[in-house]
Order: structure tokens, then sequence, then C-alpha cells
């Protein structure tokens, strides 16, 4: 499929705007719920309960929701998720507008949005080689199209959040129009059958007899680890250096966002059709990371907006390749599984990051914080860039239909 096929590709359009919409939600909700524990009660351990909760939940429901998205299909888990967290986050406004807005409620409904994320989330990894296929560089076209969407609401989410808190839960509503409306529902297989046999934990197995994602996995939760680290850091800083202006958190936050969206363009644009999806990932993962140092120094607002910015740039670059090469390696039949149980491992892996930034943040502030932060995304990075380097060398085959 062409490049220009794919973006003519009317389901795949929905879907991205879908994307772009139900994300915006999440991302305000991301920002705006940490933001209002910090201000209201002065205690970044708070804060980051609550970041921890929807990670949490997100991590419960991952196995589960495998099995879910494989029994009943991607659309139908989407639409299943967005009618369910609509209400949920509709929640927060109409808590904070009646006073009852305290951190228990806060805790709880970051725990369901988190749970119910899952089976979403999970949905988004499989439903792309459902449209388009099976071949990896039309499904990395398609993943930096699908990656651009979602960075595009980090520069839209965070910074209205506190804003437009009361149109989070009508993002989902919006999206679930789009996804029922435009998105084709697929017809289940045998082998779709055979899969839901494998048991609840077909996805762990399969995903940990693959000798690259063996090495990826450790790496990339601790990588991500960091960068929960980083969010939850952000709004002590702006507290602690810049006298508590919103504007600049949502900044940092977009910044990211805007990085991303230039590497996404640039995969879709020159990248993915030059450089296979290895060598790829090898060259730009360390420019993620490199940026990231600057962070630390006492510089003002706007050389940190260009650090995070180069380092969104090197991520969007990235990650299409990862997502497509990381989907393509398990057969259709416990693809479902396969991306939960790494959703699994990422809800109850990157809490350790803000398990370990809230006593420093409350202890010593944002720097210490940042520096980690820039010396496990050096490490993480550098060894990912390696580990795709010695499994282009080794042409390591993905697992064959049926392996588990």
């Amino acid at each position: 499929m062409s490049r220009s096929e794919i973006l003519r590709h009317r389901p795949l359009r929905a879907l991205l705007l879908a994307e772009v919409i139900s994300t915006t939600g999440a991302q305000m909700t991301w920002l705006a719920l940490p933001w209002f524990v910090l201000t209201t009660s002065g205690s970044p351990g708070r804060m980051t309960l609550v970041m921890i909760a929807e990670l949490v939940g997100f991590g419960i429901a991952g196995l589960p929701a495998g099995s879910f998205v494989q029994r009943i299909g991607a659309r139908r888990s989407m639409l299943a998720a967005d009618a369910i967290r609509a209400p949920l986050m509709l929640l927060v406004p109409v808590l904070h507008w009646t006073g009852h807005l305290s951190l228990a409620p806060l805790v709880l409904l970051a725990l369901l949005l988190g749970v119910f994320g899952a089976p979403y989330f999970t949905a988004q990894k499989v439903i792309v080689p459902e449209l388009l296929g099976e071949d990896e560089f039309t499904i990395s076209q398609a993943n930096a199209l699908f990656q651009g969407a979602i960075r595009a609401t980090l520069l839209l989410g965070p910074p209205i959040g506190g804003v437009l808190i009361g149109v989070i839960g009508a993002a989902n509503v919006v999206s679930f129009v789009l996804v029922a409306g435009f998105v084709p529902l697929r017809k289940r297989t045998v082998e779709d059958a055979q899969g839901d046999t494998k048991g609840i934990l077909a996805g762990l197995r399969v995903t940990f007899r693959d000798p690259l994602l063996r090495v990826w996995i450790p790496l990339f939760l601790a990588g991500d680890a960091g960068w929960q680290a980083f969010f939850a850091a952000v709004p002590v800083l702006t507290v602690d250096r810049f006298g508590a202006d919103a504007k600049i958190a949502g900044a940092l936050f977009a910044a990211f966002g805007a990085g991303a969206l230039l590497g996404n363009f640039l995969s879709f644009r020159f990248f993915a059709q030059r450089v296979d999806g290895l060598r790829l990932i090898a060259m730009s993962v360390p420019l993620q990371a490199a940026p990231l140092w600057l962070l630390p120094l006492n510089v003002g607002a706007g050389v940190m907006f260009a650090a995070v910015l180069v380092s969104g740039i090197g991520n969007g670059i990235c990650n299409p390749s990862i997502h497509s090469i990381w989907t393509l390696r398990f057969p259709p039949a416990v693809r479902a599984k396969a991306m939960a149980a790494g959703s699994t491992l990422w809800g109850f892996g990157t809490p350790i990051g803000l398990l370990v930034a809230g006593p420093v943040l409350s202890a010593f502030g944002a720097q210490p914080v940042l520096i980690g932060f820039a010396a496990v995304q050096t490490v993480c990075m550098l060894g990912v860039s390696v580990a795709s380097l010695r499994a282009r060398e080794s042409a390591t085959p993905p697992l064959p239909a049926g392996s588990t």
C-alpha cells in the first residue's frame, strides 16, 4: 500500500481523528489531576499517588484486557472503553463543582480510568494491522500517522486541561461516535477462536520467548519509568522555579508533543521508506536521551522547552518502527494478548519511577529527579540501540503462528 493510499484510507482517517479527540481528554486529565492535588495539598507525595493509581489500574486490567480484545475485537473494545471512561471523566468537574473532589475519590477515579484504559490501549495496538494488513512498511507508515495523532494531543491536552476540564468526558463521546460510524467491524476468524483457548497468560509466554523483546522490555520499562518521574517533576519544578505558572508546565508537555509530531512526520515522509526499522531505531533513540542532560541545569524555560522538543523529535522518529516491529512479531491469533501483556508490564513497571520520584521531590525538589531521569534514559536508550543492531545482524525472525 502506497503512502497516498494510506492517507486516503477512510477508516484509518476516522481512527486518527478519534484518537486525537479521545487522547486529548486523557492528556488533560493527566496534567489536571496531579496539578489539582499539588496546588491544593502542597504534597508531591499525594500528587504521585494519584498518578500511580492510574498506572496500577492499567496494570491490573492488562492481561484480562488482552483476552477481552481477542474475544470481541479491537473496534468493539475501543467503543466499550470510551463508553465507560466518558462518565468517569465527567465525574471530575462534577465532584469539583460540588466540593467533593478530595484525595480518596481522585485516587479511585484514577484507578478506574486506568482499568478501563487498558482495553482501549491494547485495541490501539492491534487495530492498525486489522485495517491495513501485515506488511511492516505499511504498518510503519500508518503508525507514524497514528503516533503523530497521539503526540498531537500533548500539544492540545495539557495546556488547556485546567481551563476546559469539563470537556474531558465529552472527548470520549465524540471518539465513540467516530469509531462506531467509520471503523469497520472485523469478522472473527478460526485463528481468533484458537487464540482464545490459549489462556490469559499466553501473551506473557509468547512475549518472553521472543529474543529481541526479552532485551527491549526491561530497557523500555526503565526508560518509561524515568518519563513518569519527569512528568511528576514538571509541576514541582514549575512551582519552585517558575512561580507556579501552569502555562510553563503545559508548555513543557507540549514541547515533547511538538517534537514527537515533527519526528513522526520525518518518519512518515522520509525515514520509514529509506531505512529499515531496526537500524532507524538504533540511530534515533540516542537522540531522545542526549538533550535531557540540559534539564537539571539552572536554565530558563526556553532552554528546557528546546531540550524537550529535541528529545521529542528523536522519540517521534523511532516510535513508529518500535510499535510496528513489536506488533508484527506476534501472529494475529495471539496478538491482542501479547500486546496486553506488554501493557500489564508497563502498568506495573513504570510506577517505580513515581515511587522513587515522590519522596525525592518532597525532600530535595526536582533537580535530583531530572539528573536521574537523564541518566536512566541515556543508559536505556543506548541499550536499545545496541540490541536493535544485534537483532538486525542476526535477522531474528518473528515467532511463527501458534507459537506460545
